[in-house]
């Protein structure tokens, strides 16, 4: 029988549910008495083990940002007074995984605009640079400072800006971190520089510069933001069995110690609908490494396909509206249900996500496996990869599959089926991985509760490049129980990048391709479905996914 845990108290509210009960509660009276919640609090780099220490004594400041971060809120709003008399009413922010994840959805709740540009794709940054830059400001974030894709965007911005008689400096806002090659060429040719915190790790930076900085800018409440992290920070920190996050990672924590390694996420009437793509890339990114983790498997609806967990390797957990609790889910599930305002949500998933690291044995705060496709697309780039040859075209779909596709294989459809095939019954999940335009093509999302009904697996559905920002660290890092679907496809025009020796769309070809050479070489099975035509193609896809 499931076992009910309630925790309550200022601005939020959590029940959890666990099969075990008392597997639960030893788990969560262990990481009491070990004094985990106050140790992060006190940024102590020791609890994930020796290994992780000296990338966790760099990366814990993220637990006092809603303090911390308070100077930052009348500083982006004198800026946003004094690009809104210079006529600007359009902000656009080039930035990638934690740099655009959080921005987007504080914005979408908050019911201001911003046009987030987080795509190599050349049809979409065209779809950028030919809006009205007259009343465009564009907020460019890399915390490295040397994205290629932040620094693509920034280039081809500054020469639109220039072709159209505007000074680059008085529209372009960079966020960066202290010292970075992106801060140091940045403030030499006079742009305005926000810097980062340099010990919060880009998935934790949501309460950042680089999460506020955009958000303010376009006309979000950020100091309303701060309030509601703030409300809840004093719990987050008790050594208590109370603590909503030591229960909540408690509860994944185990959860993925014992083989539940997918966590289904479902927003039950939270305006902040976009928030399980940013829990996607902080818990994937986190968690996913060593061959352990938690794979988020973020759902449309309470409806949706693997909403409620029909398998024993997934727990669930939905995210609602402000306090007091507003949802129900069955009493059957094993899973969360946090309900509390965005800017307390995010402090709890990242204090959870923390303590599930620890009970799971990872260290939270690296991602060992990032580097290695963006390495890979660099070769691609200098002529050092091999460009494959398809395996065989299918109409307006050329294939490309390793040896894993069936001998005489002749058709999409007929690969798509062997693809599948190759989903594990018991652990298996299917991630597709679309390098297109996720504004004109997003119904092509729609084929992941189509295929989690084919396959009755969990599935997940990506946009490239920006999960190889934040998931792809999970698909290379973690259990190796996932098989990949890529799409990509030839542009309706490609696009020069300003003083680079490469295209958009040559960019984008490498970063899948380099992703899906180390996924290969890693024993991952994965198909590439390239669209040759895209009008016809797409056509084409739809109907063999649905």
């Amino acid at each position: 029988m499931t076992a009910w845990n309630v925790a309550e108290g200022d601005g939020f509210c959590l029940h959890f549910g666990y099969p075990d009960g008392a597997a639960f509660a030893a788990a969560v009276h262990q990481l009491v008495a070990d004094k985990v919640a106050s140790r992060i609090a006190a940024q102590d780099p020791t609890l994930w083990g020796r290994a992780a220490e000296d990338e966790a004594a760099k990366r814990l400041s993220w637990v006092d940002l809603p303090t911390a971060s308070r100077p930052l809120v009348s500083e982006i709003e004198a800026l946003r007074d004094e690009l809104a008399a210079q006529g600007v009413s359009r902000v656009v922010l080039c930035g990638m995984g934690g740099s655009s994840l959080a921005p987007e959805v504080i914005c979408k709740a908050a019911g201001v605009p911003l046009e987030v540009l987080d795509s190599s794709n050349p049809d979409v940054v065209r779809s950028a640079l030919g809006q009205d830059l007259r009343a465009t400001a564009v907020v460019v974030s890399s915390k490295s400072g040397g994205t290629v894709e932040t620094d693509s965007q920034k280039r081809s911005f500054e020469a639109a800006f220039r072709d159209a008689g505007i000074d680059p400096t008085a529209r372009i806002v960079v966020v960066t971190d202290p010292g970075s090659p992106l801060d140091k060429s940045a403030s030499a040719d006079g742009y305005r520089v926000f810097r980062a915190d340099d010990k919060v790790g880009g998935r934790y930076s949501a309460l950042t510069a680089f999460g506020l900085v955009p958000s303010g800018l376009a006309g979000a409440d950020i100091g309303a933001l701060l309030d509601e992290a703030h409300q809840v920070q004093s719990a987050l920190s008790e050594d208590s069995v109370n603590n909503p996050a030591l229960r909540l990672g408690a509860l994944l924590g185990q959860a993925s110690s014992q083989g539940v390694d997918k966590l289904v996420l479902a927003n039950a009437g939270a305006d902040f609908s976009g928030f399980g793509d940013w829990a996607e890339q902080l818990i994937a990114e986190s968690t996913g490494k060593d061959g352990k983790g938690i794979l988020p498997v973020v759902v449309e609806s309470l409806e949706a396909p693997n909403f409620v967990p029909s398998t024993p390797d997934s727990v669930l957990s939905t995210f609602g509206p402000d306090f007091p609790f507003a949802s129900v889910r069955p009493a059957s599930a094993t899973g969360a249900s946090v309900d509390a305002a965005l800017g307390a949500q995010m402090l709890i998933w990242e204090y959870a996500t923390a303590v599930a690291g620890r009970v799971i044995g990872i260290d939270p705060f690296n991602q060992p496996d990032v580097e290695s496709a963006k390495a890979a697309a660099r070769e691609m780039l200098d002529g050092a990869g091999s460009t494959p040859d398809p395996s065989f075209t299918d109409a307006a779909i050329s294939v490309y599959a390793g040896d894993w596709l069936p001998e005489g294989t002749s058709t999409a459809a007929a690969a798509v089926d062997a693809l599948l095939g190759n989903l594990d019954a018991a652990h298996g999940y299917l991630a597709v991985q679309a390098y297109l335009d996720r504004q004109r093509d997003a119904d092509l999302a729609g084929c992941r509760p189509e295929l989690a009904t084919r396959t009755g697996r969990p599935v997940t559905f990506g946009w490239g490049p920006r999960f190889l920002h934040s998931t792809g660290q999970y698909h290379k890092g973690g259990p190796a129980t996932g098989v990949y679907l890529q799409v990509t496809a030839e542009p309706a025009a490609d696009l020069e990048v300003p003083g680079r020796e490469f295209t958009y769309q040559q960019f984008l070809v490498a970063q899948a391709i380099g992703d899906g050479q180390v996924l290969a070489d890693k024993g991952r099975p994965l198909l590439r479905l390239h669209l040759t035509d895209l009008e016809s193609g797409l056509a084409q896809l739809r109907a063999l996914l649905s």
